[in-house]
This record gives C-alpha cells, sequence and structure tokens, in this order.
C-alpha cells in the first residue's frame, strides 16, 4: 500500500497547485482580455478534474485479485490514463475550436480586445509551476512505475507548453500594439494543436494494454534469453506476454527431458518464474506450460 500512498500524496500536491492556477488564471484572463489565458485556464481545470480521476482510480487498482477479478485490478490504472487522455483531447478541441472563431472574427473586420500584462504574468508563472510539477510528477511515476503517474505528469508539461503558447501570443499582443491582438487566439489555435499530440501519446499505450497488446520485441528476446539461459529448458516457444497495470504477464511453453521427475521439474520451473521476477518486479505473472521431450541429449544438441 505504500506505493498507492506516494502516488496519493503526488497527486494531491499536482492538484492543489492546479486548483490555485485554475482560480488565478481565470481572473487573469478575464480582467486581462485574453482569450488565450482562458483557454490555458480551461486545461489547468482539465488538470485538475484528472488529478480527481487518479485519486479514485488508483485506489480501485490497488485491490488485490479477487474471485470476479484473477488477474487484479491493475488495469483500472491504465483506464485512468485512458480517460486522461480523452480530458487532454477534449480540451484542445474545444481550445482549437475558440480560437478559430475569433480569429475567424478579426478576418471579418472585428475587432478583438487587447490583453493586458496581468495575463502576461500569469501565464509566465505558470510556464514556471507547470515545469516544476512535470519533473516532480514524472519522477515519482517512474519510480513507482504508474501509468497514470507518468500521464498525469504529461498533462501538467503539457499545461506549460500551453502557457508558453499563451505567453507568445499575450506578449506579442501587448508588446506589438492593437494591429497584433489577432496573435492571441491564434496562439490558443496552435497550444490545442501541441495538445492533441499529447493526448494520442498518452492515449496510445493506455489502448495498446486495454487491447491486450504485447510487449516490445526487445523486451520479448530479453525473456526468451532468460529461458535460453537454463540448461534443461529447450525450445521455448508460444510466448505471449502483456501488461497489466504496472504488471508484467508472461505466459510460455517450454520443453524438458521427459524422464526428469516431477519434482525436479517443478523446481525448475520454479527458479525460471523467480528469475523473471527479479527481472521484471515481483507482481509479474508468470504462467508456463511444460512438454516433455523424448531425447533431450538430441534436443541439446541441436540447440
Amino acid at each position: 500500500m505504500e506505493r498507492e500512498k506516494q502516488i496519493y500524496r503526488v497527486t494531491l500536491v499536482g492538484s492543489a497547485g492546479n486548483a490555485l492556477l485554475v482560480i488565478f488564471k481565470f481572473i487573469a484572463g478575464v480582467l486581462g482580455h485574453s482569450s488565450a489565458m482562458i483557454a490555458d485556464a480551461v486545461h489547468s481545470l482539465s488538470d485538475f478534474i484528472t488529478d480527481i480521476i487518479v485519486l479514485v482510480f488508483v485506489g480501485i487498482s490497488a485491490r488485490p485479485q479477487d474471485q470476479s477479478h484473477d488477474y487484479g485490478h491493475g488495469k483500472f490504472e491504465t483506464l485512468a490514463s485512458l480517460f486522461i487522455s480523452l480530458a487532454l483531447f477534449g480540451a484542445a478541441v474545444g481550445i482549437i475550436v475558440s480560437g478559430a472563431m475569433k480569429f475567424a472574427a478579426w478576418l471579418c473586420g472585428a475587432d478583438l480586445a487587447s490583453p493586458g500584462r496581468l495575463a502576461l504574468w500569469a501565464a509566465l508563472i505558470s510556464i514556471l509551476l507547470k515545469e516544476l510539477m512535470f519533473r516532480y510528477t514524472a519522477r515519482k511515476g517512474r519510480e513507482l512505475e504508474s501509468s497514470a503517474l507518468t500521464a498525469n505528469a504529461w498533462h501538467h508539461r503539457s499545461d506549460a507548453l500551453s502557457s508558453i503558447g499563451a505567453a507568445i501570443g499575450i506578449g506579442g499582443a501587448v508588446l506589438l500594439g492593437g494591429r497584433w491582438t489577432v496573435l492571441d487566439p491564434l496562439a490558443s489555435i496552435v497550444v490545442g494543436g501541441m495538445l492533441v499530440k499529447v493526448a494520442w501519446e498518452i492515449m496510445r499505450p493506455s489502448l495498446g494494454e486495454l487491447t491486450d497488446e504485447s510487449l516490445p520485441e526487445k523486451t520479448e528476446e530479453e525473456i526468451l534469453s532468460v529461458f535460453h539461459s537454463f540448461e534443461d529448458i529447450y525450445e521455448p516457444h508460444n510466448l505471449r506476454t502483456r501488461r497489466i497495470g504496472n504488471r508484467v504477464a508472461i505466459e510460455a511453453h517450454i520443453r524438458m527431458d521427459g524422464a526428469m521427475p516431477l519434482r525436479q521439474a517443478h523446481e525448475l520451473s520454479s527458479r525460471i518464474e523467480n528469475t523473471l521476477k527479479e527481472r521484471f518486479g515481483p507482481q509479474t505473472i508468470v504462467t508456463l506450460h511444460m512438454e516433455p521431450v523424448k531425447d533431450a541429449a538430441s534436443t541439446a544438441e541441436e540447440s
């Protein structure tokens, strides 16, 4: 449960920061007449919502296996990552549409309100705070092997990127004068495009895990090398791998000497299982199907 407590602690720190930024950005956006800053505030609000999602789903994923979930509840954490990416994608589309509508109005001759310096300062402060939150959350995500924390960290980074775009647009509009107020909505469109890319980068591995995508080829080659390191194991085949939350599941068929006593075969398979768990984590799920080899000596020579 220590892992889950740390995830909660990190997420609570992030949610507190997001709550403060949401209030600050909305006030700065409204008082500073900046659509880019209001869009940035909406993005921070989506960050706050995803923090709540992480808190709820990580608690569920920490539950041990039971009668209804023989492999545990790890994929609930992956589901949280998917929800985060969908929330980010929705926020990105909203930002792009809003910016495009204002840009279209400008093309039709409408005057856009010039953003104030308060909005610019809000963007600069947001860049600093969100980058610090990204580095802290990403480091903890790696340490705890949490896909939800890692996804949330990139949500922090995406907010920092959106604030950079907002700062450029707002700063250009403030420093260059009224003719360049269009830079503010244009910046929001660029920011939205960046967020779509980040949302997909978070969504892709989550979809892969939820659809039981195999582990990378390099990882499977490493698993096979573990099998080959045991002298009494021949022709490992039918290897199947997948991720379940922060756990790895490995299934394989291995051939042993058909004359080997059952106790010895069990001890050998246990050694293989322990070796895989040492490499991929103590919660790794290993399922081995043992097949007899009639002539172990000739098989060993062929290998």
